[in-house]
């Protein structure tokens, strides 16, 4: 479903820039068992969201990284 998606990934955007600015790395699992608690598909749809970026940013990071060296 597109909107649990969009709903999801959009908290996912919120508490990793939360994460990034105060530096509380529980805050994803914080955020995570408050939509358990209500909606599970909420939830893994949250998880996954959080995966993807996080994995979009190492490979950003090492692309950016090998162009720097030429």
């Amino acid at each position: 479903m597109a909107l649990t998606e969009d709903m999801a990934d959009e908290i996912a955007q919120l508490a990793l820039a939360d994460e990034l600015r105060t530096g509380d790395e529980d805050i994803i699992q914080k955020v995570a068992e408050i939509l358990g608690s209500s909606s599970q598909t909420l939830q893994e749809a949250f998880l996954t969201s959080i995966r993807v970026r996080r994995a979009e940013k190492r490979a950003r990071d090492m692309l950016a990284e090998r162009a720097a060296k030429d």
